[in-house]
């Protein structure tokens, strides 16, 4: 039987009976002759309740050293509880924390958003291992690290699932499984809308554009840890049954960090449509993007202002993009004309990095002013940066670009 790294979120454990509950989905798993190891949040709210202490007592005096130790005591006392609930049921348990010799997680010395060394890790991550075979259930604490000196450490935002799917890497896990308040992924916040539905299959990339734009679900900052050759789902605690379907996580499509630039292979061209204060003329998008559609027009880009809209389309498309769009012009009252303009290469950069990188965009940009390169037009989320830059500049631009990613 394969192992399964299972998390536990802090409202999953967030009384007694949630925790007998989730230590029992533990135990039946065991008993079907699994191998499981569990990861644990700080029960739900304790880490605020320490925050807000800490903030009355001693507000900014305290450092980060103090700070990362005591917001691990939720942590360190969850996995006690959770581990004594499991022997409770007949089944033998050890807590692993960062004071345990088994603890696994080691980082860098920044005490409050600390970076994994992996080789380390995976080379610690055997005693976990050891005592999986020997029938013992780990419970281990999510969040926390220790560096080098043997000081506590915390790894950020997200820092309970990243612990969970890097044991499932560092002990090439079967799967690892998110338990949270939720069923799965849904739509749409159901709290919105009650037509949201759950989601049964969602891929690492989905996923993590989903939660750079608030889906509370799972931090991407974990999903840079998802090994694509291990299966992973997000299920609700409330059925206490590990084995039922939640959603699962496809990917990602490769095992390095998503950290690239690409190029379009063919020139692409600018159509800017202009028009009086069009930015506050409700239906002109529309009919634009509409009319591109209808005519099997791909979009490669929009950019907006207040007198005119541009889009970006392949170099094979544009005469004909050209025409049709000419129509909705002379037909458009709030219109009053279009043109089709150079050529231009696309250069797409993304990281799951960008979110947590102040300045990212400037440093992408700096080696392309310093060699004179015009950028036409650049586009963001929080996980990638598109440039548009003449074509004849494109491969020189792309260069550029790759550098500043090494």
């Amino acid at each position: 039987m394969g192992i399964i790294v299972a998390k536990f979120g802090g409202t999953s454990v967030g009384n007694g009976e949630r925790i007998k509950k989730a230590a029992q989905s533990v135990v039946n798993e065991y008993m079907k002759g699994k191998k499981v190891v569990v990861v644990v949040s700080a029960i739900n709210k304790t880490t605020d309740e320490f925050l807000k202490i800490v903030d009355t007592a001693m507000g900014k005096s305290i450092t980060d050293k103090q700070l990362a130790e005591v917001v691990s005591m939720g942590e360190m006392t969850s996995v006690r509880i959770f581990s004594s609930t499991i022997e409770s049921l007949g089944v033998k348990s050890e807590y692993v924390d960062p004071y345990a010799d088994a603890w696994p997680v080691i980082t860098d010395n920044n005490f409050l958003s600390a970076k994994i060394n992996f080789e380390v890790t995976e080379d610690k991550s055997s005693k976990i291992k050891e005592m999986i075979d020997e029938g013992i259930i780990p419970v281990v604490c999510g969040y926390l690290g220790k560096n080098e000196s043997g000081n506590i450490t915390t790894l950020g935002r997200g820092g309970s699932d990243i612990t969970a799917f890097l044991l499932g890497h560092c002990l090439k896990a079967e799967e690892v499984i998110i338990v949270t308040d939720v069923d799965g992924v849904m739509s749409t916040d159901p709290n919105k809308l009650l037509s949201a539905k759950k989601l049964d299959k969602i891929s690492v990339e989905e996923m993590r554009d989903l939660a750079t734009h608030g889906a509370q679900v799972l931090h991407p900052h974990a999903l840079k840890y998802k090994d694509p050759k291990i299966d992973a789902k997000i299920i609700g605690y409330e059925k206490g049954d590990l084995s039922t379907p939640g959603t699962e996580i496809i990917g990602p499509s490769n095992n390095e960090l998503l950290k690239c630039a690409t190029i379009n292979n063919e020139p692409i061209s600018v159509i800017a449509v202009v028009g009086e204060e069009i930015l506050t003329k409700s239906g002109i998008l529309s009919k634009i993007t509409d009319t591109l559609a209808k005519h099997k027009i791909n979009i490669y880009g929009i950019s907006t202002g207040q007198n005119s809209i541009t889009v970006f389309v392949n170099k094979s498309d544009s005469d004909r993009a050209h025409e049709v769009l000419h129509e909705v012009v002379v037909t458009t009252d709030d219109l009053s004309s279009l043109s089709l303009g150079r050529e231009i290469a696309m250069i797409t950069v993304a990281s799951q990095d960008f979110i947590d990188t102040p300045g990212v965009i400037a440093e992408i940009t700096e080696p392309l002013q310093k060699s004179k390169i015009n950028i036409v037009e650049i586009s963001s989320s929080q996980t990638s940066v598109v440039l548009f830059v003449d074509w004849d500049d494109g491969n020189k631009a792309y260069e550029l670009v790759k550098g500043v990613l090494k």
